[in-house]
């Protein structure tokens, strides 16, 4: 396991983790995550051990930008779209044909996303149940120590999981979790 700052040297270094089928905690705007390239089953699969987190508690997908989160499930609705231009780049998650997206307000891990193919599967960095960390050394406390690298990037701005919001196909919203955002 590495602990690296959130400078260009651990962006290469993270880009490099998570491109070869590794597993890292980074730094985000609501709380720290736990992060694995979604081509890599395995390494999705090291986030629920990693966590002790319930398969049927599906893992959502940090994206650059609006257009990676869309295009990785042939397009967003109406709706969705609506929200992500209102609320992205920010601490809104939204779950569009059963996948869970949301873009980061945080500069160093967008870069990260658009230089690993523009998503990356990432659960908070706890153990499932517990309170999400939000600094390194929580992370670390928490789950550090099973991840191939740990980003520190101080202590997380926002601190608060992203509300998250299911957009059905019809339009309709579902709130799943309050957060962050006030809707």
């Amino acid at each position: 396991m590495k602990l690296l700052p959130s400078d260009e040297a651990g962006l290469r270094e993270a880009v490099a983790i998570l491109n070869r089928g590794g597993v890292a905690v980074i730094p985000t705007d609501t709380v720290y995550g736990l992060a694995a390239h979604p081509r890599f089953p395995a390494a999705v699969e090291a986030l629920y051990a990693i966590k002790g987190r319930a398969h049927r508690k599906p893992i959502a997908l940090l994206a650059a930008d609006a257009a990676a989160a869309a295009s990785y499930v042939g397009g967003f609705p109406g709706p969705a779209k609506d929200l992500a231009a209102r609320f992205w780049p920010g601490a809104l998650t939204l779950v569009v044909k059963g996948e869970g997206f949301r873009v980061p307000a945080h500069d160093w891990t967008r870069r990260l996303l658009a230089r690993c193919g523009g998503v990356l599967r990432v659960t908070s960095a706890n153990l499932s149940g517990r309170r999400p960390a939000t600094d390194a050394e929580q992370a670390l406390r928490e789950i550090g120590l099973s991840a191939d690298l740990v980003v520190d990037d101080g202590v997380s701005p926002g601190g608060v999981p992203s509300t998250v919001v299911r957009v059905a196909e019809d339009g309709s919203l579902e709130i799943l979790r309050k957060g962050a955002v006030e809707l």
